[in-house]
């Protein structure tokens, strides 16, 4: 019968380190699922400005749609690599890397804001 850390996934990570405080790994796992929740809003948000603002230039609409949509499809992308990453410095007493994707995120985000704005004065 295989042992509980090969039936871990995925397998790499829990072969290194130490098992953290299990606090830790479980506010690990509260933040990956707050970048899915990001993601979810994010997809909403430009189906919601495509179909809803009529009053915004149709091209500007359609490019800020397009800008949310694929920045909610990276932010599953974040939560998967920054749940791995902190995982395992966690395991390995080091400290937490800093998150990757938030930065470029936050600057799709004001773009996409920036665009809509434009798009109701033309």
């Amino acid at each position: 019968m295989p042992s509980e850390n090969e039936r871990r996934f995925p397998k790499a990570l829990y072969e290194t380190g130490q098992e953290p405080d299990p606090r830790f790994s479980l506010a690990n796992e509260r933040t990956f699922l707050a970048w899915i929740r990001t993601g979810v809003a994010l997809i909403a948000a430009g189906i919601a400005i495509e179909v809803f603002a009529s009053s915004v230039h149709s091209g500007l609409r359609l490019a800020a749609a397009i800008i949310l949509i694929l920045a909610g499809i990276g932010a599953p992308v974040q939560a998967w690599f920054g749940w791995l990453r902190n995982e395992r410095a966690l395991r390995n007493s080091t400290p937490l890397p800093a998150p990757k994707l938030s930065a470029p995120l936050a600057a799709v985000v004001v773009i996409a804001g920036l665009l809509v704005l434009v798009g109701f004065f033309l």
